[in-house]
């Protein structure tokens, strides 16, 4: 059995919460500069699963999400996946559009839409990066954000298919952003898949393993 298939402890989850929460807090601070209103964060959950697993633990595999996508190399490297409700998706680009965009080509709303939500991906996981190497001293340079959209377990399948050749077993944030003037949750997901190995490395810098 891998190590990696194992159950990380108490003291290995409060360590990956942690990345977490600091990753978390970058990303509000963040996304209040960018859409200049306050947003509020809730303390994430951290918790290890299979990536086959994920639709059934994290949501209906059957719900239209819209997930962002990208890979970090360097010291630890992993896959990162930031996974909303694809109407709570909408609504964050429209609030980043900030601008009536209902009479453009559909082509161009869709591509507007597709490149704002990708700067929300862009930002988010790459603030769980820099907490990363803020606390390990790792050098983390990202690919380029993807952006899907479709059904939870079709985008799960997809990430299983070509991320699994690289590992099979995903740390899940679970977190909540709230834009606070308007009353907007922006729920989801931070899904990292490490390489395998690279989770034991990181946990051993961390000092937890």
């Amino acid at each position: 059995m891998e190590w990696e298939e194992l159950e990380l402890s108490t003291l290995q989850l409060d360590a990956i919460r942690e990345v977490g929460n600091i990753g978390a807090g970058n990303a509000a601070t963040a996304l209040s500069q960018l859409l200049g209103r306050t947003v509020d964060m809730e303390v994430p959950v951290a918790d290890l699963v299979s990536i086959y697993d994920i639709p059934f633990r994290y949501g209906s595999p059957e719900s239209q999400v819209c997930a962002i996508l990208i890979r970090a190399e360097g010291d630890f490297s992993c896959n990162l996946i930031f996974v909303m409700e694809e109407a709570e998706a909408q609504g964050l680009a429209d609030l980043l559009l900030s601008m009536d965009i209902s009479g453009m080509d559909p082509d161009v709303q869709i591509q507007m839409r597709d490149s704002a939500l990708s700067e929300v991906g862009n930002i988010i996981l790459g603030a769980f990066l820099n907490a990363i190497s803020m606390m390990t001293g790792y050098v983390l340079p990202a690919s380029v954000p993807s952006v899907a959209h479709d059904m939870l377990g079709a985008i799960m399948d997809v990430v299983a298919s070509i991320f699994g050749v690289m590992g099979e077993t995903a740390v899940i944030v679970k977190t909540t952003l709230q834009v606070m003037d308007v009353q907007q949750e922006i729920r989801g997901n931070v899904i990292m898949v490490p390489d395998p190995g690279a989770l034991a490395v990181l946990l051993e810098k961390l000092g937890v393993y």
